[in-house]
């Protein structure tokens, strides 16, 4: 009985998270959209980026430009920070310590990833058309980000546990992942895959 008391207290905040969580992949999700056309990258179905790429010469002549990168990545910063902060319930004194070793996890997080949209970047020049070698590089480099993303999340772990409870570290670092793998999942979904 008390343990049904106690989902059922759950389910209400697990309702609210869900909620932010499908209005965060909804933006997620029309971002990629947005970078998609842009980019003049994605194919229909049956289409190779080839037949794109010959299809819109002049959409891949304008791209998008570094600035229009560094504008995106800092609008999916400022709505990470609105998820993360509608779902840590953090006191006074523990958002005092939270947020400023936040910054620095996400500043730390950001160098990682420049790795990762300049690889982004590469492969949509090249139209998904890479030499042996380009392949190669590129799936070394992007395990290396991967690789190094999971060391830096587990680096920060024993320093955001000084300022959280056990409980409050697994919940950001669950919430930090999620939203992670649906900006993970709207960059590749807008790449062209790699032509054999």
């Amino acid at each position: 009985m008390a343990q049904r008391t106690r989902s059922k207290l759950r389910e209400p905040r697990e309702q609210e998270c869900m909620s932010r969580m499908k209005n965060f992949s909804f933006t997620t999700l029309m971002t990629g959209i947005a970078i998609v056309f842009c980019c003049g990258v994605g194919s229909a179905p049956g289409q190779s980026s080839k037949t794109v790429a010959q299809a819109a010469p002049a959409q891949q002549d304008q791209g998008v430009s570094d600035q229009d990168i560094q504008m995106l990545r800092k609008n999916l910063r400022e709505q990470r920070r609105q998820v993360i902060t509608a779902n840590m319930k953090l006191t006074d004194a523990e958002a005092e310590k939270f947020w400023p070793l936040y910054d620095q996890y996400i500043s730390d997080l950001v160098r990682i990833n420049n790795t990762k949209y300049d690889l982004i970047k590469q492969y949509l020049q090249a139209q998904g058309n890479l030499n042996d070698a380009q392949a190669d590089s590129a799936v070394k480099q992007w395990i290396g980000v991967d690789q190094s993303v999971s060391e830096l999340r587990l680096k920060y772990v024993p320093a955001f546990r000084k300022i959280l409870s056990a409980k409050n570290t697994a919940l950001f670092y669950q919430v930090d992942r999620r939203i992670q793998l649906m900006i993970d999942l709207q960059l590749v979904s807008a790449l062209p895959m790699a032509e054999p």
